[in-house]
């Protein structure tokens, strides 16, 4: 039996439906399933999006629909967080900075501030992205009221790398938004559970769920603690997915099992 302390930390993932093209009816869907998440009970101390909710893979026209320099994303959920006195995690969003389009997520803290950006390291072929998007630079971690969180969006999961950078950094829980589709639902949960266990943290991760120009996405957002044990698990329908996290559970799984302590990097110089 594990023993823990009063902190905690409860989450909403807000599994919702994107309507390719049109950020103003996205933003509105979206801020109603918000509104109806901090109303509920428990009231959630953190809010996750699913991935790149602004313009859905509409990337034809993706030079057009981008945030300019995420200016009305920002703006919206700092003035949310502050008003409702939740943090966000606000997936990711298409991002115009110069003459790049990058797929970019939000942190902020409960009083509005931005407290973390992190941009897509790896692009995935398959839905062209590398032909419309640029990758982004760095490993991001970032604060959670004294948990210490890194980001990671949907495809970066398929690199175990990143995920345990991140881990030596410090981070305690990764936040995942994403847009996975049929038919990987398999590979989705295992490498999400794959991450938590091996770098014994917590893994939150936010899909959305509906069908775009002949692909379906099947929700199944996911918390999953330190063991591997899933905490909470979505449906395929649009709905709010709830769970607990436990920070203090991290350290003790880390104690129990000291992977990071066996390590022997040394052997682990591939490029």
């Amino acid at each position: 039996m594990v023993q823990t302390g009063d902190n905690k930390l409860n989450v909403a993932l807000i599994q919702a439906d994107i309507e390719i093209g049109n950020p103003k009816a996205n933003k509105a869907h979206l801020e109603a399933w918000m509104e109806k998440a901090v109303g509920g009970n428990p009231r959630p101390d953190l809010l996750v999006l699913p991935e790149m909710w602004n313009t859905g893979y509409a990337l034809e026209q993706i030079q057009d629909i981008a945030d300019s320099d995420g200016e009305d994303t920002r703006g919206w959920l700092s003035d949310f967080a502050r008003k409702h006195r939740v943090m966000i995690v606000g997936g990711s969003v298409a991002v115009r900075k110069g003459d790049r389009i990058l797929n970019t997520m939000y942190a902020f803290d409960r009083d509005g501030r931005q407290v973390g950006e992190y941009s897509k390291l790896h692009l995935f072929r398959l839905m062209d992205e590398e032909k419309h998007l640029a990758a982004g630079d760095e490993p991001v971690k970032f604060d959670l009221e004294g948990l210490t969180a890194g980001a990671s969006i949907c495809y970066d999961i398929r690199f175990p790398e990143l995920a345990r950078s991140l881990a030596l950094d410090g981070v305690k829980v990764l936040i995942v938004p994403a847009e996975w589709p049929h038919p990987r639902l398999h590979h989705w949960r295992t490498l999400l559970m794959a991450r938590a266990i091996e770098n014994q943290m917590y893994v939150v991760a936010c899909n959305r769920m509906g069908s775009s120009r002949g692909t379906d996405f099947f929700g199944h957002s996911l918390i999953i603690d330190p063991w591997g044990e899933i905490v909470a698990e979505g449906s395929e329908a649009e709905e709010i997915v709830t769970g607990m996290i436990l920070p203090e559970l991290v350290d003790e799984v880390r104690g129990r099992i000291p992977v990071f302590a066996d390590r022997r990097p040394e052997l682990y110089s591939h490029k």
